[in-house]
């Protein structure tokens, strides 16, 4: 299948023709580099990458890889532009909120420069449309920012035989990868099992520096073209971390797993499989369920003299966003240790921002021996639609 693909890819590359004088002056500066040059301008002219996500990561890397002439770019994003994408998103303007992420990246893509062509894939990847999606690209770009989907786009590119470059981001924290099992690790390699979806925050939640995911998806774009061209040397089987409160970085060595059950000698997985139940993310793994409360159950109770006590069990970036009148913050990671703050006797009603986080604290609780105990459904995210519009939403 391999050499097929290559073989495929060569006959495009002789097919096209020379370059125009538009593009001559368009792609001059690349055309001087003697790595590059005319012959290496047609290959980018050629290629086709797919990004996975028109996130922060995906927005910078599309920037550029539009600009450096990548003749298709194929964007997959079911999500639509929202406020708090534009402290990083740089594809997106205010105007654009409320509108689908592929529909504007294509309209700004295609602005900046005509050579390309956007094909858009307005969905969520998933097991079924995955290899279908994936099979027409040379190389992939994983922006996501879920574990379910980074296992699903590595499987699915170890098994089409395509280099996956994924980048990640946590806070002022990144790294980066390139991984191709056909001369190096693969992700499963790196990461064999998941961790627990508990333990997994996420830019909604932990927050992260604007600029953070331009400088990753930069090096994203950065990999795809030395890709396609064959020049330099990948971050195939190396892991380039960065921090960027003391912009200090590293690079660690990554080497092919031969117990890996996707890419090793005895692999055991040939086909994709239910990423969601495989990450914990499925209802069948969700806390045991807990008593719960409903917005307009609670409501009421607030404005009584017996109120229940709340418990905001969030980080304190979040409280300060927006939160309950009158609630006692203990972040969920802390909850063990200062449970006696929370009051025995008294009814209590713990909540987060989605309903996950306080479903999990009510359990806790609940476990040492409280009885009077419920978690708000839906967390600040239905208190906000149903209850109370004004609240901040992040």
């Amino acid at each position: 299948m391999a050499t097929r693909r290559r073989t495929e890819v060569a006959k495009r590359q002789e097919a096209r023709p020379a370059l125009r004088k538009d593009q001559i002056d368009r792609y001059s500066r690349h055309l001087l580099l003697p790595e590059v040059g005319a012959a290496g301008q047609r290959k980018l002219l050629d290629a086709k990458v797919l990004l996975v996500g028109a996130g922060g990561l995906g927005a910078p890397a599309a920037l550029y890889l539009a600009a450096a002439g990548v003749g298709t770019l194929g964007i997959v994003d079911f999500d639509t532009v929202d406020a708090s994408n534009l402290q990083r998103q740089v594809l997106y303007t205010s105007a654009d909120v409320g509108r689908p992420k592929v529909q504007v990246a294509a309209e700004r893509l295609q602005g900046l420069n005509p050579d390309v062509t956007v094909e858009q894939h307005p969905v969520r990847l998933e097991r079924e449309n995955a290899r279908k999606i994936l099979e027409r690209y040379d190389v992939v770009l994983d922006g996501t920012d879920n574990f379910a989907t980074r296992y699903l786009v590595n499987d699915a590119c170890v098994l089409l035989g395509r280099p996956n470059v994924q980048a990640s981001i946590y806070r002022f924290e990144g790294q980066a990868s390139v991984f191709d099992a056909r001369r190096g690790p693969c992700y499963r390699c790196l990461f064999p099992q998941p961790p627990p979806p508990e333990l997994v925050p996420n830019c909604a939640t932990a927050g992260v520096l604007g600029v953070l995911p331009g400088l990753l998806g930069t090096i994203q774009a950065t990999e795809a073209i030395k890709l396609v061209l064959g020049v330099g040397e990948p971050l195939v089987g190396r892991l380039f971390l960065i921090d960027a409160l003391s912009l200090r970085t590293r690079e660690l060595s990554l080497e092919k797993n031969p117990d890996c059950v996707l890419c090793g000698p005895h692999a055991t997985q040939t086909d994709l499989i239910d990423y969601p139940a495989f990450c914990g993310e499925t209802e069948a793994d969700e806390p045991e369920h807990v008593p719960e409360i409903t917005p307009e159950e609670l409501a009421p109770l607030l404005v009584t003299k017996g109120r229940p006590f709340l418990l905001d069990v969030r980080e304190q970036g979040e409280w300060e966003i927006a939160h309950l009148e009158g609630a006692r913050l203990i972040p969920g990671r802390e909850l063990a240790t200062r449970s006696r703050e929370v009051p025995d006797g008294r009814e209590v009603v713990v909540y987060c921002k989605s309903g996950r986080r306080s479903a999990a604290a009510t359990r806790l609780l609940i476990d040492l021996g409280r009885r009077r105990v419920r978690s708000l459904k839906g967390g600040l995210e239905a208190w906000a639609d149903r209850m109370d519009p004004s609240m901040p939403r992040y």
